[in-house]
């Protein structure tokens, strides 16, 4: 895999029916937006049944059937929250963590990956800040101990964007993402959307410049 080959998101997730959840940042191609995605993805019953919610300061993820949930540990979080001028996205509780301490590499030195053993899911992060330049973070299991990955960027071109998600795909135990994360082509909320496979999807957050558009499942999108 060649992470520096600039790929369309549906290249990118071609053939990948479970990356779990992804993050992806970047620049619309007239290089006047910020553009930022958070998606999830679900195999079972308790993680399939669930949607994105407006809150003030970002989203929240909710459970569809209340009477469904087994257990909201892990799965029910705000992925989305701003912090000053600042857009923070992550893929569990250590958004709050991040905006408690009001910097996001001190927010992440304190926490690790998810508790979900055989399958120890990483902690995705990022951060995009007014001026344009962002950064990104994997908190994953590495010999039994948390390897904290950092990766900041200066900005990027117009209409590119960098992507990364929870998994590398299927599997059992689920394989995590390995590397830089991944250039690619910055993709309408619609390509996002169209590009995850069918079955997993669960739900999806677009910001470009502050529209917010959502898509879930399980509310007909």
């Amino acid at each position: 895999m060649n992470v520096y080959e600039i790929k369309t998101m549906a290249e990118r997730l071609a053939g990948n029916t479970y990356p779990g959840r992804g993050i992806v940042l970047g620049v619309t191609p007239d290089g006047t937006q910020a553009v930022a995605a958070y998606f999830i993805m679900g195999r079972s019953v308790n993680s399939r049944n669930r949607i994105f919610a407006l809150e003030p300061d970002g989203i929240r993820t909710e459970a569809y059937d209340p009477s469904k949930m087994e257990d909201p540990s892990l799965i029910i979080y705000h992925p989305v929250r701003t912090m000053g001028r600042d857009l923070v996205v992550t893929n569990g509780d250590q958004t709050d963590t991040i905006c408690e301490h009001g910097d996001f590499r001190r927010g992440l030195m304190t926490r690790e990956y998810e508790p979900d053993e055989p399958n120890w899911t990483p902690r995705i992060s990022a951060i995009m800040h007014e001026d344009g330049s962002f950064e990104l973070s994997i908190l994953k299991r590495k010999d039994g101990r948390c390897l904290r990955e950092f990766f900041c960027y200066e900005g990027c071109d117009e209409g590119k964007g960098y992507f990364i998600s929870t998994y590398r795909g299927d599997g059992s135990p689920l394989p995590t993402f390995a590397g830089e994360p991944m250039e690619v082509s910055v993709p309408s909320p619609e390509e996002v959307w169209a590009a995850l496979n069918a079955d997993n999807k669960v739900s999806l957050y677009t910001n470009m410049n502050g529209e917010v558009k959502l898509f879930n499942k399980n509310l007909g999108d």
